[in-house]
Order: C-alpha cells, then sequence, then structure tokens
C-alpha cells in the first residue's frame, strides 16, 4: 500500500481534509536541481515497488528504504562502524550495525553499494529526473483539477 503526498490531487484531498500543509520529499531528489549523484538520483527513477522494504536504522528506529548491495550486507552482519562519529547520542559503536551518518554520505555522494538509501514510499511512481519547475507545474495542474472536478 501506497501512502504519502505524490500528486497535486493527493495534496489537494490533504487540504479538503484539514491539513495545513504537506510534506513532498522524494520527487524533488530526481530533479537538475538536486545536488546529490546522479547514481542516487538514477536509484529513485529505476526503484520499483518490490525494491522497497522497511529497514531498523542502527538508532531503532524504522525508515523506507531502497533495497541494495549495502542492505545486504547489514543483514549478514558484515559491517561494523569503524569509529564513533558522535552524532547520535543513542548511538552505541558497540552494538550498532553500521554508521548511519557514513551510509547516508556514501549514498547520496554516489557510492550506492555503501550506502543506504532512503526513500519515500511513492519512489516507484517516480519515472524520470525533472525539473523542480517541472514538479511544481505538474502539482499545480494537478491540484487546480481536483478542486475544479
Amino acid at each position: 500500500m501506497q501512502v504519502g503526498i505524490f500528486t497535486g490531487k493527493d495534496i489537494a484531498k490533504s487540504l479538503e481534509l484539514g491539513a495545513s500543509g504537506v510534506q513532498i520529499a522524494s520527487k524533488f531528489v530526481a530533479t537538475e536541481e538536486c545536488d546529490a549523484d546522479i547514481k542516487f538520483k538514477e536509484a529513485y527513477v529505476n526503484a520499483k515497488e518490490e525494491d522497497i522494504e522497511i529497514i531498523k536504522s542502527p538508532v531503532g528506529m524504522p525508515g523506507r528504504a531502497i533495497r541494495n548491495k549495502f542492505i545486504e550486507k547489514v543483514e549478514k552482519g558484515n559491517l561494523k562502524p569503524e569509529k564513533c562519529l558522535g552524532c547520535i547520542k543513542t548511538c552505541d559503536i558497540e552494538k550498532t550495525p553500521y554508521c548511519i551518518t557514513k551510509a547516508l554520505i556514501n549514498s547520496v555522494t554516489g557510492n550506492l553499494d555503501e550506502g543506504l538509501i532512503f526513500c519515500g514510499s511513492n519512489v516507484s511512481r517516480i519515472n524520470k529526473i525533472t525539473s523542480v519547475k517541472e514538479i511544481i507545474k505538474d502539482l499545480t495542474n494537478e491540484a487546480e483539477l481536483w478542486y475544479n472536478k
């Protein structure tokens, strides 16, 4: 089941139900303006629904991620942090399976085999790299169509 906000219709329906605002993120990763490495953006574009899973982060919180070699290594227990960066107070270097900061930096800089690719529930609906201007135009048009139905 997909949740989250992806279309202008989703925005309009949420506002109609009383929301003060909405948050959209994944769509904006696959844009020309996003400073993530092209490999990271392509992971979003190429993701299929079956590639997405909920994982447990090193600090115990769940997160939605695109399955990749890094997740497979984590599952096999083949990773251990080399040193603690002190970024999260609840992280225990003796117990954590990997450094989440390093994993996130690796992925966004293009080292996907050593990185965690967090994503939103609708990532499989992204099929191209586009511009922020185009996304805003599409969202606005879709929302207006919903309101003028």
